[in-house]
C-alpha cells in the first residue's frame, strides 16, 4: 500500500496543532519534523503537542542529524514520544551534513566515513537503549557509559527505524538492519550546508537501490523503501511546471518527471506516477512538504480507495 508522510515545522502553535489534526484527517500516515538544531523548532517537543491532538498519526524525525545528538538523550525522546503518543513514535536518523550543527556543539563534522560511523554507532546504540539493554561504547566515534533507558519505557515493542540517506555504505547498513530506508536522493553538500546537489536520473536509482538490495541479502523481510520528495505540484501542464526545476538540476524535464524525487501532474497522473514507482523502484512511501497537504489530499483519498477490498 503507498503511503504519505507530512514534513514540517512548527512556526505558530495553533497553526502546528491544526496541521497535525487536518494530516490525519486527510490520510497521512505520519507528521515529521526535520531536526536542524538552531534552524528549525526542537523536534521531539513539537511532535508531542501533535500527540495530543491527534489519535492515529505516526509521528517522527525525518531525519535526526547522528552526530550531534547523543544516544541517551535521543532515546529517552523517542521513548518518551512513544509513550505520550499510545505506541506512535518513529525514529529517524541520518549522519548529518550541515558543518554550523556540529561546530553549534563543539565539534568540527568528520568526512563522510566518520559521519557514517558515527551515525550507524548512534543508530545501534539507541535500538539497544529502546531494547532495554545497557550499553558501553569507547570508540573513535562514540563514548558512551553504562547508559540505560530506566523509564519511560517506549510502548511499542520495537520503534520503526529509519535511516535517510544517499550513502553507499549507509545505505547497505540500512538495507541489513533498518525498518525503512528513506532515499534521499542528494548528492554533495553545497556550500550553504543545507542545499545538494541531486542524484535522481534513473542510473542513480539503480545504484542506490542495489547497495540496499546488497545489505538486505538474508533478510526474511527486506526494509520498506521511502523517498523523500523535493517538489509537488498538482497541474494541468507537468511538462511546463517542471522546466524550471529541470532547468535547475541538469535533468530533462522527461528525467525529471520520471523520478520518485518529484511529484508533478494532474492527480491522475501523479496516482499513475506513484503505482509506477512501486512497480519498478519497490518505493512504497513518499515524504513531502506541508504546502503538499492541500494539493495532494485528493490522492490520498484515491489511495485509500485502491487499499479497499473489492466487494464481489
Amino acid at each position: 500500500m503507498t503511503t504519505f508522510s507530512l514534513q514540517a515545522t512548527p512556526t505558530d502553535a495553533a497553526d502546528w496543532l491544526d496541521l497535525a489534526r487536518r494530516a490525519e484527517a486527510a490520510g497521512f500516515d505520519a507528521l515529521f519534523a526535520p531536526d536542524h538544531p538552531g534552524k528549525a523548532a526542537a523536534p521531539f517537543v513539537a511532535l508531542a503537542a501533535a500527540a495530543a491532538v491527534t489519535t492515529t498519526l505516526g509521528l517522527g524525525t525525518n531525519v535526526s542529524n547522528a552526530g550531534v545528538r547523543e544516544p541517551a538523550l535521543l532515546a529517552g525522546d523517542v521513548a518518551t514520544l512513544d509513550l505520550l503518543s499510545g505506541g506512535r513514535a518513529r525514529l529517524g536518523l541520518g549522519a548529518g551534513h550541515t558543518p554550523a550543527e556540529w561546530r553549534a556543539v563543539g565539534r568540527e563534522r568528520p568526512d563522510v566515513a566518520g559521519r557514517v560511523r558515527r551515525c550507524v554507532a548512534v543508530a545501534e546504540a539507541v535500538r539497544a537503549l529502546l531494547d532495554g539493554a545497557e550499553i558501553t561504547v569507547d570508540s573513535p566515534d562514540l563514548v558512551v557509559h553504562g547508559a540505560r533507558l530506566a523509564g519511560p519505557r517506549p510502548v511499542q515493542s520495537r520503534v520503526p527505524l529509519t535511516i535517510g540517506t544517499a550513502n553507499s555504505r549507509l545505505l547497505r547498513w540500512a538495507g541489513a538492519h533498518a525498518d525503512v530506508v528513506g532515499l534521499a536522493g542528494l548528492g554533495r553538500t553545497l556550500p550553504d550546508g543545507y542545499a545538494h546537489e541531486v542524484r535522481w536520473r534513473e542510473a542513480d536509482i539503480q545504484a542506490q537501490l542495489a547497495e540496499v538490495a546488497a545489505g538486505a541479502a538474508g533478510r526474511d523481510t527486506p526494509p520498506v523503501l521511502e523517498a523523500l520528495v523535493q517538489q509537488v505540484v498538482v497541474t494541468d501542464d507537468a511538462e511546463a511546471a517542471a522546466a524550471d526545476t529541470a532547468r535547475e538540476t541538469g535533468l530533462t524535464v522527461a528525467e525529471l518527471l520520471a523520478t520518485p524525487y518529484v511529484l508533478i501532474g494532474t492527480v491522475d497522473e501523479i496516482h499513475a506516477a506513484v503505482t509506477a514507482h512501486e512497480r519498478r523502484w519497490g518505493i512504497t512511501r513518499f515524504v513531502v512538504r506541508r504546502n503538499a497537504l492541500d494539493p495532494l489530499s485528493p490522492l490520498l483519498a484515491r489511495l485509500a480507495g485502491d487499499a479497499q477490498p473489492s466487494r464481489s
